[in-house]
């Protein structure tokens, strides 16, 4: 059975590679969530096995630790592992601090160690 990744806050280019990415190692359904209040829409109504966060949401550049943050204070779904999209460690640090797995960046697809971490989830 496919596993389904939700990308919040991603545009379509970005979309797109994600989608290359994980299609390329995982059998995965990826859907689209333009903002918070669709993310968290989504995420009571539906089943995920990943939820990747944009560091800046597309639509409204707002922050994607507030996503992260929303998520993880509320215990009804809290469940889900959620991951930051970003190249900088420093905010990879700080989504951890805050309850997040450590994500990955746009520049990093292909390594190794990131299959292996996206991995744990979609396998």
């Amino acid at each position: 059975m496919k596993k389904r990744v939700l990308s919040v806050g991603q545009c379509v280019p970005d979309d797109g590679a994600l989608l290359r990415f994980l299609t390329s190692h995982f059998d995965v359904e990826l859907v689209r969530s333009p903002d918070k209040e669709d993310a968290l829409k989504r995420i009571r109504t539906e089943q995920f096995n990943l939820i990747t966060v944009n560091r800046k949401l597309d639509a409204d550049y707002s922050d994607g630790m507030d996503v992260i943050q929303s998520i993880q204070q509320d215990p009804d779904i809290n469940t889900t592992p959620v991951m930051l999209v970003s190249n900088y460690p420093d905010a990879q640090e700080k989504a951890v601090q805050i309850g997040a797995e450590y994500g990955f960046g746009k520049m990093e697809y292909e390594k190794p160690e990131v299959v292996e971490r996206v991995g744990k989830f979609l396998k």
